[in-house]
């Protein structure tokens, strides 16, 4: 599952993201256009027990979840 969080504003990335982690999925990636996004929802995915990669990309950041 993708979530194209870019172009929104924080909280909205954190948002958008909990929907998704609240389904109890395994593993996700979250597109961010913005540093305070990326960092925000790395923040929130790890603290909802996920492991983090974030890769730059050409738009910004590919942040990959995957449920520990």
């Amino acid at each position: 599952m993708e979530i194209d969080a870019r172009g929104l504003s924080c909280p909205q990335p954190i948002i958008e993201t909990k929907k998704v982690i609240d389904k109890k999925v395994t593993s996700l990636s979250v597109l961010v256009d913005n540093i305070a996004a990326k960092e925000n929802v790395t923040r929130f995915a790890k603290a909802m027990k996920y492991e983090v990669v974030a890769s730059e990309t050409d738009y910004g950041w590919k942040l990959d979840l995957k449920k520990r």
